[in-house]
């Protein structure tokens, strides 16, 4: 690929333990051209999730050669290949972009305009950072796999569905119970097992919150609201599979974004007897294989864009880790793996 003059980055050569301080590293590396269906985006601000860290410890780069982490970023277009027909240099623009492709830990990074939105504009860059990558995943996993009713936002209309999130507190849990709360009628059960996370979920519009630490039939079974009827399990699914099995009512559906050691774990043969049915939810699953339908990206970023103007959803930034360095990237880094982390982390400038 061709280039024009040099770029930051951070990037890594070998998979590390991120308290190894060659984990990641300050790089310069060429700047890309736009060709085809490609913005070239200058990066302003980016967020930080667990598949950063995943592909840093089990994806090491070929020999002498660095690997760009990084899916979640907002910035400028500042230049647009020939068959680009939705954006235009000086369109701000929010996306989670590729895995197969560099990611945005970088001064400017080339993205198919086809899994790109426009900006919230009532959001500063770092805060609509946050939003990409969870949106995108709360929304295929909520209307596309568990396929709840969607109604308007202006609807107080209840259905009869009851969504219980497990791992309600983190990136994704924090978009999906906006939306589930803005463009449903679901009843809306949340896990959190400490007290910040608790007034997290509640304030991002879970209707009732309860602790993951503790069996979850007893609690539920004490809000009186019949059966659950749609599980998203964000995380620790084979800790919690048998329990959702038996929450479920019949034709009950689950959907799950993390990855169990173990799927002989879950036992799947489980869920015939009441007609259950078991979604896996990755978001990248569109843009690695170029589907047919990899606009609907786009589409989404840009109802989610519309929905946070409005003010029904609100930016899901937990912390603000300041300028893009492999210093604060490592520690953004270093709080995912801890797995305790509130929101999103997310990092401005270079």
């Amino acid at each position: 690929m061709s280039a024009v003059g040099t770029m930051k980055a951070i990037g890594y050569s070998k998979s590390l333990p991120i308290t190894d301080v060659e984990s990641l590293s300050d790089i310069k590396l060429p700047q890309p051209l736009a060709t085809g269906r490609d913005l070239l985006v200058k990066v302003a601000a980016i967020a930080v999730n667990p598949v950063d860290y995943k592909i840093r410890q089990n994806l090491a780069p070929k020999e002498g050669e660095h690997r760009v982490l990084g899916w979640d970023a907002v910035g400028e277009v500042i230049a647009a290949g020939a068959e680009v027909t939705q954006f235009r240099p000086g369109d701000v623009v929010y996306y989670a972009g590729d895995l197969n492709r560099q990611g945005s830990n970088a001064e400017y990074q080339l993205v198919n305009e086809r899994l790109v939105g426009f900006k919230p504009k009532s959001l500063t860059y770092a805060e609509a950072a946050a939003l990409p990558l969870t949106a995108i995943t709360a929304w295929e996993l909520l209307f596309e796999h568990l396929v709840i009713q969607q109604q308007l936002p202006s609807s107080t209309d209840r259905t009869t569905e009851v969504i219980l999130v497990v791992g309600a507190a983190g990136g994704v849990g924090s978009i999906l119970l906006q939306l589930a709360h803005t463009l449903t009628g679901a009843t809306i059960i949340a896990t959190a097992s400490r007290e910040s996370s608790q007034a997290w979920v509640k304030k991002l519009g879970a209707d009732h919150v309860i602790d993951h630490l503790q069996p979850l039939k007893p609690q539920i079974e004490a809000l009186g609201l019949g059966p659950v009827t749609h599980v998203a399990s964000l995380n620790s699914t084979e800790s919690y599979f048998e329990q959702y099995i038996e929450l479920l009512a019949p034709f009950g559906k689950i959907a799950l974004i993390d990855d169990p050691k173990s799927f002989s774990a879950l036992n799947v043969m489980q869920l015939k007897r009441k007609s259950l049915s078991l979604h896996i939810e990755f978001m990248f699953a569109r843009s690695m294989f170029n589907a047919a339908d990899m606009d609907e990206q786009s589409k989404l970023l840009n109802r989610v864009s519309d929905l946070v103007d409005q003010g029904y959803i609100k930016t899901t930034v937990g912390k603000n880790l300041g300028v893009i360095s492999a210093k604060n990237l490592r520690a953004a880094h270093k709080e995912l793996e801890s797995g305790t982390s509130i929101g999103k982390i997310v990092l401005e400038n270079f």
